[in-house]
């Protein structure tokens, strides 16, 4: 099954997606915040990645920006999943390189779609 790497410094939303995914069969890979995501991007190439906005250091934004203009991880799919809402955040990630945005607390459901639609 894919890897999906998430990024988000909430050890609880680490383990709630975390087990939702690996639940699904799915298997799951942590980083804590922008600039760990970009390095274990980098080292294991995960198939997508699910990405926190609100982060210490490196922002979600920011570490999307730099997955999407680095050749070696350009094409992995970036999802954001964040607890900011406004259409404007949702259209901010798009912008950056996400290919779709969720807002927090997401539903596995969700979250599953989500990934499967980045994956095709």
């Amino acid at each position: 099954m894919a890897l999906v790497l998430i990024a988000d410094d909430s050890p609880t939303d680490q383990h709630i997606l975390s087990r939702a995914l690996e639940q699904e069969g799915y298997e799951t890979l942590v980083a804590s915040d922008g600039a760990e995501a970009l390095a274990l991007a980098e080292q294991r190439a995960p198939d997508v990645i699910l990405m926190d906005v609100v982060m210490p250091g490196m922002n979600g934004y920011q570490a999307t920006r730099q997955l999407a203009r680095n050749p070696s991880t350009a094409s992995i799919p970036v999802v954001m999943v964040s607890t900011k809402g406004q259409d404007t955040d949702r259209a901010w990630g798009l912008r950056q390189g996400a290919v779709s945005y969720l807002t927090k607390p997401v539903t596995a459901a969700d979250l599953v779609a989500a990934i499967r639609a980045a994956l095709d």
